[in-house]
């Protein structure tokens, strides 16, 4: 499968900088090429299936009382059944979901970080939001001048609390001041890919996915700073993860009461086992916002692409690609008529590890700020149900088509095309 990483733009700065944590989980090795989604009933045992399929069990489900899914990791794809029921969906299982976007820049502790209760700026803590002073990363300024943050914020004065966004990614630097008072309590945590409890950013600084997650839940907790991020840890240091980790992930951010969850990950193929479990959690009411993939192509990654299938998932999955400050299609964000909505997702600012602030380009950084603004409007009492928040949030989007603007991609940037957060908070919440 080709990456969904493109090639790395380093500043000087940066190729001089040195990593910490320059790692690779020991249980990766432990990882199963393929993995079976396994119809299971109350009377079978997690020994017997494992035995009888030759596998591991990844997941078995709690209080079964008719037929319930297991996972199973195999190492190869298997011609044993389970009785007379078949093992279900078997698929590839490693390396098959990877993360989209490339580091542009990176400083150090001469800029600031705000998270809506501090500004990060070498030690220095201030209370920016205690009188409601709106007061962006000066490097953000114009990205967020263009999707109206300042008055969005003006229009959501809740800010997102009480609203847990899940960020299933790379992990997060769980120790950067940006994050000490925005994460969930630590014993929500969860690590899929390392099979522990501390979903921290692992690799080297410039190399991979290492910052992906770190920036992703930044960019969402400036959009709704008094949200918590609930960080799930599914992608290795190169970006790439698997099928039984991304499936898990979103099951258990549900379970831990997310109501948004956003996947700044995608595959070329669908997983009908992620298909499956983002149809339980949307069926709860819980929010999925997918990046669309950065190859340029006329093409939305999976599992971004299932957006279209509302009589599956509702309106609660959104499909999200990238645009730039004058709202021309990003030269490597994915398009297609079924896209619902961009952001401007180049050269986002946001926290990066070590103490640092990084900027990143890519559609995953345009999902979050869709992650954010759901937070936003959920932080709020709603005037519309909300099984039409994301469907509001595409009909709201300033129109990237006026006057032959992106005409080679006409009615493929979105229902209408740039998030507007202001005009969907207008539409959606009571003022």
């Amino acid at each position: 499968m080709k990456p969904l990483i493109p090639t790395a733009l380093l500043t000087a700065s940066l190729l001089a900088a040195c990593s910490s944590n320059p790692t690779t989980p020991a249980t990766q090795a432990t990882r199963p090429a393929f993995v079976s989604a396994v119809q299971v009933t109350a009377t079978d045992t997690p020994a017997g299936v494992a035995q009888r399929l030759g596998g591991t069990i990844i997941s078995w489900p709690t209080d079964c009382a008719g037929s319930c899914t297991a996972l199973v990791g195999l190492a190869e794809r298997p011609a044993a059944t389970l009785g007379a029921q078949s093992t279900g969906t078997v698929e590839a299982n490693r390396d098959v979901f990877s993360a989209g976007g490339a580091i542009t820049a990176v400083m150090g502790g001469s800029r600031h970080y705000m998270t809506g209760s501090r500004h990060y700026m070498t030690g220095d803590f201030t209370a920016p939001w205690s009188s409601g002073t709106y007061s962006p990363i000066p490097e953000n300024a114009p990205l967020w001048q263009k999707i109206g943050l300042e008055q969005a914020h003006s229009l959501a004065p809740e800010l997102g609390a009480g609203i847990t966004v899940a960020v299933i990614d790379s992990g997060i630097d769980l120790t950067h001041p940006a994050f000490q008072s925005s994460l969930t309590a630590s014993g929500t945590w969860k690590d899929f890919y390392g099979l522990d409890n501390l979903p921290q950013e692992e690799g080297e600084i410039g190399v991979g996915a290492y910052g992906h997650g770190t920036n992703v839940a930044g960019i969402v907790l400036q959009v709704a700073p008094a949200a918590k991020i609930l960080p799930i840890r599914v992608l290795g240091p190169d970006g790439s993860g698997d099928v039984a980790g991304v499936a898990q992930a979103i099951l258990y951010a549900a379970d831990q009461g997310a109501k948004v969850i956003n996947l700044s990950l995608g595959s070329l193929e669908n997983s009908s086992i992620v298909e499956d479990v983002i149809r339980q959690v949307t069926a709860r009411g819980v929010y999925v916002v997918a990046a669309a993939g950065n190859d340029n192509q006329e093409r939305i990654v999976y599992p971004a692409a299932l957006a279209t299938k509302k009589g599956s998932f509702g309106e609660y999955l959104l499909s999200v690609g990238s645009s730039d400050l004058n709202d021309l299609k990003s030269s490597f964000s994915n398009y297609a008529r079924t896209l619902e909505i961009v952001g401007p997702g180049e050269n986002v600012y946001a926290p990066y590890p070590d103490n640092m602030v990084a900027a990143w380009s890519g559609t995953s950084m345009a999902a979050p700020m869709m992650a954010g603004g759901l937070a936003l409007a959920l932080g709020q009492e709603l005037r519309v149900a909300g099984k039409d928040l994301t469907k509001k949030m595409a009909e709201s989007a300033f129109d990237v088509y006026n006057n032959g603007a992106n005409e080679a991609y006409k009615d493929m940037l979105g229902v209408k095309g740039r998030v507007d957060l202001v005009k969907f908070l207008k539409d959606t919440t009571r003022q």
